[in-house]
């Protein structure tokens, strides 16, 4: 995601002028969830999705007339249950999004924020004579307005509590900000910085897992004792690489539920004691690469340590997805498909034979 804001604010650094189009909400299966950004320049130009392809046709559109008319507006996609309509998603769900104009200001701090991963949320007026209207919300300081100061005291109140939980939510208010009126919208997308990714090894198949997990929004940070293998040299994508033993930087490293640790040191003098922190942290993911065997002797271990076989679940050893993996590319992609079938609670079972909805998780309360 972060690409698609490197390249609007170096579009609005040249003078361009641009409209974004957001999923403020979606119903039944949709491609994207709320919070995902598409964005039209005055040159045609496009970065982004809202759909993945089903109704960017129409958003563009739809777009050059916000051009013209400087008029932010609400339009949805989708096909009902009794008619389908000329442009929709063909999955069968519904999508909501709202079109308007970037202003530099408050966008360029939104864009320093991201940058050095400052938790900052976005609210923005769907509806009245203020409609369009920005105001971005840290937790110590605000910028902009989106209407009366009681309004902006309510949308800042919920602003921080929908960004300590990192979720984006259309939210309803009375004219002064009344928590009970429904006479203005505010979408209001959070921003939380990007969850860790910790791999404990500096191995051939690191360098692959240091890209998927750029690719999936982690920070991701390379670990190993060896200061011959963990250099910025070999891993020049990670964010750092960090010579310490795997189990000493895991005891002091920042670690919560969006956490994933990917060890993948293949040593039992790293590997074990790496696990043991591991399993006291509340670190979303836990994987352990190597032979069914060689788990069979780690997990041994950790049992005489005292540790139950309900701790020892968390570890998903041998690491990643049945999928014959057997390159480090390969290897990656099993890896990052577990994580996010962990994360959506879904099997990791073909598509063609299953019967759940294709898109896990994609309400109007998640942040995707």
């Amino acid at each position: 995601m972060t690409d698609i804001y490197e390249t609007i604010e170096r579009w609005l650094k040249e003078g361009q002028r641009v409209v974004r189009a957001t999923v403020i909400s979606v119903e039944r299966s949709a491609p994207r969830g709320p919070g995902a950004w598409m964005a039209v320049n005055e040159r045609g130009e496009v970065a982004g999705s809202v759909s993945g392809g089903c109704v960017e046709g129409a958003v563009y559109e739809e777009a050059q007339d916000v051009f013209k008319t400087g008029r932010a507006r609400r339009v949805t996609y989708g096909i009902s249950d009794d008619q389908a309509i000329s442009v929709g998603l063909t999955c069968g769900g519904t999508i909501h999004v709202f079109i308007s104009l970037i202003t530099a200001d408050p966008f360029q701090r939104l864009f320093d924020s991201l940058r050095a991963d400052v938790p900052v949320a976005v609210a923005t007026r769907l509806d009245g004579p203020e409609i369009g209207e920005v105001m971005a919300v840290w937790q110590d300081t605000v910028s902009g307005s989106i209407g009366s100061p009681g309004l902006d005291h309510a949308t800042i109140e919920e602003a921080r509590a929908l960004l300590a939980q990192g979720e984006s939510e259309v939210r309803s208010f009375g004219l002064q900000g009344e928590p009970v009126g429904t006479d203005v919208q505010v979408f209001i997308q959070s921003f939380a910085p990007r969850p860790n990714m910790y791999i404990f090894g500096a191995i051939d198949f690191t360098k692959a897992m240091v890209h998927v997990g750029k690719d999936l929004g982690y920070r991701v940070t390379v670990v190993d004792a060896r200061p011959i293998f963990a250099t910025k040299a070999r891993f020049p994508e990670a964010d750092d690489v960090v010579v310490e033993w795997p189990d000493e930087f895991l005891a002091h490293a920042p670690v919560d539920e969006r956490t994933a640790l990917v060890i993948l040191t293949h040593d039992v003098k790293f590997d074990v004691p790496v696990m043991e922190v591991a399993l006291k942290t509340k670190a979303g993911y836990i994987g352990a690469m190597g032979s069914r065997k060689t788990q069979a002797n780690r997990f041994a271990e950790l049992r005489a340590k005292g540790y139950s076989e309900e701790e020892l679940a968390r570890i998903s050893a041998p690491i990643g997805l049945d999928i014959g993996a057997r390159t480090p590319e390969e290897t990656a992609i099993s890896i990052a498909a577990e994580m996010i079938a962990l994360r959506s609670g879904r099997s990791g079972g073909r598509l063609t034979g299953g019967a759940q909805p294709i898109h896990a998780g994609l309400t109007s309360a998640a942040l995707r």
